[in-house]
């Protein structure tokens, strides 16, 4: 077994690795069918070999060359480090800068086994997530940061380490662009394709930008989102004996079964994947399991009636769930669902992030692989039945809302009946969640902000969580808005509840929704905790890029936009360049996140604090500017909320004057205007 310093050392070359291809016992990605020509394929396999010296080359090229034919893409197994892969405390990296360290740690959490969907693929989450393209990319990243100053940054382009490049102290020590294709190429085909050639590759969002915490990230959002679903559909704070339906228990949907719990409800989540479906079990996110639909139906009334809270896994497909639903419903009159969902990773739906109701997982894994013209048809036709039945209860008073994984787009794109009459683009038979539920809370500055505790002690991640619920209580006793009230009350019970149901995988990590104030409040308290010696390491400071300006998506994060801009990518541009020269330790930019390769734009970024006044003015700078850039843009763009509310969240989160829109009181002069 390697160790660290084995790590940092570069390339294992003298001698090499054995070559012990796709392990068994784990889960892998699915194979991919990139259709690449004769020529093609040589690139391919000439882009490989560059990494390695031509003595070396003559070795490597046939059983690339068969990673190429029978996986679609060369992931270099050989090089799969013989490591108990997980985030190490930061004093075990071998760097010469704690932002260096930091950034490894970050790297190896994203790849842990507990943490990543598919880890010998490089997959974080989201089936197709990457952290780097192969594994010679991230034996060269790891020696360029143990060797890095604070004069260098490293650049990474696609997961390729270009190299580290001469800069001073106060610029990022590391620059992240993933997928960034020109515009025209960004195509779903045109993707496969160049990934397969090794030149570009598909972060995500937080698995190419190595700031992934595990499915504890969307455990919360999905707390507020249910809460606030339940607030807006159902009229109701207490959500006992009310039931969410939904899907996908893999890599980020894992949160789910979690999420319904914590909200008080009935959540029943179906995954045709047992392997994903006994990883949440065993970890105690889910409390149930059954592959019997009598039983779950049965559950689901017992856990109803008695108000019961409870995390059902159905190990099938949802659409039979879905079905067997709406059956209920024209047999015996009863609703059993009150809110539902969908979280299969539906951004991909033709390459295994969504499974035709047709066929068995492992019948249309093969399927998949040998007939994938057959695959996408069977897909589509499933997606119409999904949708049916959805349709069927939605009509008698179940409420359904896109969670932002493409679900609604696709099944439009596959002819189901999701048209909203007189819509726009971006408007479909459901609202997504962006534009009933969390839109709002993005446009009054709160998102999901985080921190990693370096050390690997869970007694500093307690320390911090007793210091953000002081930081938020503190800000309710000085005064604060109705509606920013409550955001920061759900916040503290998430605080509360997060301590009590083991929400930590990989990283000692915490996620709560805040607005800038309170980012940059928490920060500042975490960065003189570490000064004072009660945190005993540094902390880095991160968020999804699913946030309020790291993200310009016309289908999720910007479907509440209404001026036309929602398929413009300034904000989250602007975004990632204002965050590198305002002192975020690394910044990355993606074409593709949530919904999909060339449906967004987004970024992200990594802030180390480490007890310094530096780090301090640092947070206050950055963190400022990653907030209040978003909500200028939705307080401009015109996003539905009420104006006067988002002007007034503009004003308290803005560090510094800016342009306000001019409200258009009267509509009857734009008709008189079109009349002339």
């Amino acid at each position: 077994m390697v160790s660290l310093k084995d790590i940092c050392r570069g390339l294992p070359l003298n001698p090499l690795p054995e070559n012990r291809g796709r392990r068994k016992g784990i889960p892998h990605a699915p194979v991919r069918t990139p259709n690449l020509t004769a020529q093609e394929k040589k690139l391919a396999l000439r882009n490989a070999l560059r990494y390695f010296p031509p003595d070396i080359q003559k070795k490597l090229v046939l059983e690339f060359a068969e990673e190429l034919r029978l996986y679609g893409h060369i992931y270099m197994y050989r090089f799969f480090p013989d490591i108990e892969m997980r985030a190490y405390p930061i004093e075990d990296y071998p760097c010469k800068t704690k932002s260096a360290a930091a950034i490894m740690l970050m790297i190896m959490n994203n790849l842990d086994p507990s943490v990543a969907q598919f880890p010998q693929e490089l997959v974080t989450y989201g089936g197709n997530g990457q952290v780097f393209s192969n594994w010679a990319q991230f034996w060269l990243a790891m020696q360029y940061l143990s060797e890095m100053t604070e004069e260098q940054t490293l650049v990474m382009y696609s997961g390729h380490p270009l190299g580290l490049f001469p800069s001073h102290r106060y610029a990022p020590r590391l620059v992240i662009t993933n997928g960034m294709v020109i515009p025209n190429y960004s195509s779903r085909d045109e993707y496969e394709k160049l990934f397969a050639l090794g030149v570009t590759m598909y972060g995500q969002m937080t698995a190419g930008s190595y700031c992934y915490i595990g499915p504890q990230g969307i455990v919360h959002g999905t707390v507020l989102t249910v809460l606030n679903a339940g607030r807006r559909y159902l009229k109701a704070e207490d959500l006992s004996g009310k039931v969410f339906v939904t899907s996908g228990l893999g890599g980020m949907s894992g949160a789910q079964a979690k999420a319904a719990v914590i909200a008080g409800c009935v959540g029943i989540i179906a995954e045709v994947d047992e392997a994903a479906l006994m990883k949440r079990y065993k970890q105690g996110w889910l409390m149930e399991i059954s592959n019997d639909l009598d039983h779950c139906i049965a559950r689901l009334r017992d856990a109803r009636k008695n108000k019961i809270a409870l995390s059902l896994g159905y190990h099938g497909n949802v659409v039979d769930l879905w079905e067997r639903l709406a059956y209920e419903l024209d047999t015996t009159g009863e609703l059993l669902a009150d809110l539902g969902s969908d979280q299969t990773s539906c951004h991909n739906p033709f390459s295994g992030g969504y499974y035709p109701v047709q066929l068995g997982f492992e019948e249309a894994k093969q399927l998949l692989s040998t007939n994938p013209g057959k695959f996408r048809t069977l897909v589509q036709e499933s997606l119409r039945r999904h949708v049916a039945a959805i349709n069927r209860l939605t009509d008698k008073g179940m409420f359904f809302w896109d969670y932002g994984n493409a679900f609604l787009l696709e099944a439009q794109r596959a002819g189901a009946d999701v048209e909203k009459k007189g819509a726009n683009k971006t408007e479909f038979r459901y609202p997504s969640y962006v534009q009933h539920i969390m839109g709002d809370i993005f446009s009054l500055g709160f998102g999901p902000f985080r921190w990693v505790c370096t050390s690997g002690d869970p007694q500093d991640l307690a320390t911090t969580d007793s210091i953000a619920m002081s930081v938020l209580e503190d800000s309710i006793r000085r005064g604060v808005s109705t509606s920013v009230k409550q955001q920061y009350h759900d916040n503290i019970r998430w605080i509360r509840e997060a301590g009590r149901h083991s929400l930590v995988v990989g990283s000692q990590a915490r996620i709560l929704y805040s607005d800038q104030r309170g980012r940059v409040s928490i920060a500042t308290a975490i960065n003189r905790a570490i000064a004072e010696g009660r945190i005993k390491a540094p902390v880095v400071l991160s968020r999804d890029h699913h946030d309020v300006s790291g993200t310009d998506s016309p289908y999720r994060e910007t479907s509440n936009i209404y001026d036309g801009s929602a398929f413009c990518a300034d904000m989250a541009v602007q975004n990632f360049v204002g965050d590198a020269f305002r002192g975020a330790t690394w910044v990355a930019l993606h074409n593709g996140g949530g919904v999909g390769w060339g449906e967004v734009i987004n970024g992200g970024f990594g802030l180390v604090l480490d007890g310094s006044t530096e780090a301090e003015e640092r947070a206050k700078m950055m963190l400022s500017w990653d907030v209040s850039n978003g909500v200028a843009r939705r307080c401009w763009s015109g996003n539905g909320y009420a104006y006067e509310t988002i002007c007034q969240a503009m004003k308290d989160n803005a560090a510094l004057k800016v342009t306000l829109p001019q409200k258009v009181v009267d509509e009857n002069i734009l008709e008189q205007a079109l009349k002339c």
